[in-house]
């Protein structure tokens, strides 16, 4: 699926990517509600009800990502909240095993994420995996997010790469057509970001597991050595 040898630079997504979703949909859909309606002693089912519509009213743009706009609009510790489910935080399938392919083929390889800087710490110290990237990149950085070219276009001020020799894999299909639009030409998408929900992606170039990338990778790794 990939010539790895055309491949210089890598772009991973986090959440649904190389990280299980189900952290972040049980949180946001589930815990929070939950303990919202405790501290602010409201009915359940009104601060469900209230969070679903802010959620959506917003989704696509950065305060969507932002724990500090959570924080300050609903008058709660969200980091503190996230660190309650920590526990919930896991790889997805396999990708130890593939970051460490990647290294050993010398590509340069960028987390490249919507998350807040805070929930960026708490998933990374959680599942150790920051030490296999050249940098961690949140759109915070640049204030737009990855649905945005304007993120794309800061990206490329900010890094070196060439679109032809980049490989960018993230579970959001905006997110990716957004990407192909910059000129990213080699994407990948993952079928089922959330462990316990079935999704097929049919618009793109799609796996379910890093495994399916693996042998193809390490084939090319052995041939160079």
């Amino acid at each position: 699926m990939i010539e790895w040898n055309d491949i210089d630079t890598v772009f991973l997504d986090m959440d649904g990517t190389l990280l299980d979703l189900h952290y972040d949909n049980h949180f946001w859909l589930t815990h929070l509600p939950k303990r919202y309606s405790e501290i602010h002693q409201l009915e359940h089912e009104v601060a469900e009800k209230r969070l679903h519509q802010h959620i959506k009213d917003i989704e696509g743009t950065l305060d969507w990502y932002c724990l500090d706009y959570w924080s300050e609009s609903l008058d709660l510790d969200i980091p503190a909240l996230k660190r309650e489910t920590k526990e919930k935080i896991k790889q997805r399938p396999h990708v130890t095993e593939f970051l460490s392919a990647l290294r050993r083929k010398q590509k340069a390889i960028y987390l490249i994420t919507n998350a807040h800087p805070a929930g960026i710490e708490i998933k990374l110290t959680q599942t150790n995996i920051a030490c296999y990237f050249d940098e961690v990149i949140s759109s915070h950085q640049f204030r737009f997010p990855k649905e945005d070219k304007a993120f794309w276009l800061a990206l490329k001020k900010h890094l070196t790469f060439d679109v032809n020799k980049t490989l960018f894999i993230d579970d959001n299909i905006d997110v990716l057509n957004t990407a192909v639009n910059f000129g990213i030409k080699n994407i990948l998408g993952i079928h089922q970001p959330d462990s316990q929900q079935q999704r097929i992606l049919e618009a793109v170039p799609a796996i379910h597991h890093f495994d399916e990338l693996l042998e193809s990778l390490n084939l090319e790794t052995s041939m160079d050595g």
